[in-house]
């Protein structure tokens, strides 16, 4: 067993420190027995022994010091350590520089292009220019405005989504991205962007003219034809700062049943039979029926007539 001078530093002074603390204890208890002790001459022997066991413990105390922050520098002075331990350290250091080639496995950090799939990067929205160009207000939005995940539904009721889904299927009307929102300025720009496989279909920009915080929505009220199938994201943006990105998708073909509505009421408008009954009001020979007065043989007798003169 091999015993270097750190070890013996220590174990002397835990030694000196475990010797300090007895004797302390030691002398204590001996003060506190002689004091109870009827006999002076014993008594007084029993106290002084105790004081003195009582030095000889704070002297092992300092030599403890001593030895805890003293001695192994003093004895590095004169016995300064050989330098095969640090050889030694060097040396097991040589394994982690062995390690390097499991560094060299970078082949999996050039897996990275997975990764950086740049359509996520690319996805990063932005506002286009010509929607820029239309803004209305002048109130500067705050940057440090916070928007909730949007969630879709077919209606609202209180501020809140109605059975809110990612998944929704044809026949769509109306549809709503609900979110939560902080710290916004009221009159502040703000826009909503609808987007069908990557294509803008519709967007809305206006100032804002609701509260600081609360509940909010942006919806899209289309023609039910225009419901195409596909995945919709809706961008919300404040001024020109992207807040929240959701999306939703639409499964099954497009309404057509209200469009074929319209052609059905054209067959009334064509019922102009109604206005084209003047040949029913061309049914004056019931005015043409003046055979009846015609029958004027009665007034061809020259007694009838003589009577006008009368009136």
């Amino acid at each position: 067993m091999k015993l270097d001078v750190h070890a013996a530093v220590q174990t002397a002074f835990i030694l000196t420190l475990i010797g300090a603390i007895v004797g302390l204890w030691l002398g204590i208890r001996a003060i506190r027995a002689g004091r109870r002790t009827p006999f002076f001459r014993i008594r007084r022997a029993r106290i002084v022994g105790g004081w003195w066991t009582i030095f000889t413990a704070i002297l092992l105390g300092a030599i403890a010091f001593f030895l805890g922050f003293y001695t192994e520098p003093v004895v590095y002075h004169f016995f300064p350590p050989t330098a095969t331990l640090t050889r030694t350290v060097t040396i097991t250091l040589t394994p982690t520089i062995t390690l390097t080639p499991t560094i060299s496995l970078t082949p999996t950090i050039t897996l990275t292009p997975a990764i950086s799939d740049t359509p996520t990067q690319t996805l990063t929205p932005f506002l286009p220019p010509a929607i820029e160009a239309g803004f209305q207000s002048t109130v500067t939005p705050n940057p440090d405005a916070v928007f909730s995940p949007l969630q879709f539904a077919y209606s609202i009721s209180d501020g809140l989504p109605v059975n809110p889904s990612t998944v929704f299927q044809n026949p769509v009307r109306r549809m709503y991205a609900a979110f939560t929102y902080d710290q916004m300025v009221p009159g502040a720009q703000w826009t909503a962007l609808w987007f069908r496989d990557g294509a803008l279909v519709h967007f809305k920009t206006e100032p804002w003219d609701g509260e600081i915080g609360g509940y909010g929505w942006a919806d899209w009220n289309p023609a039910p034809e225009e419901w195409l199938p596909g995945t919709y994201e809706v961008q919300i943006f404040v001024g020109v700062d992207w807040k929240v990105i959701g999306q939703f998708v639409v499964q099954g073909g497009p309404s057509t049943s209200t469009p074929s509505l319209a052609p059905t009421l054209s067959p009334t408008p064509t019922c102009t039979r109604t206005p084209s009954r003047p040949p029913t009001s061309t049914k004056t020979s019931t005015a043409t029926w003046t055979m009846i007065p015609s029958s004027t043989p009665r007034p061809t007798d020259t007694r009838w007539p003589s009577q006008t003169p009368t009136k």
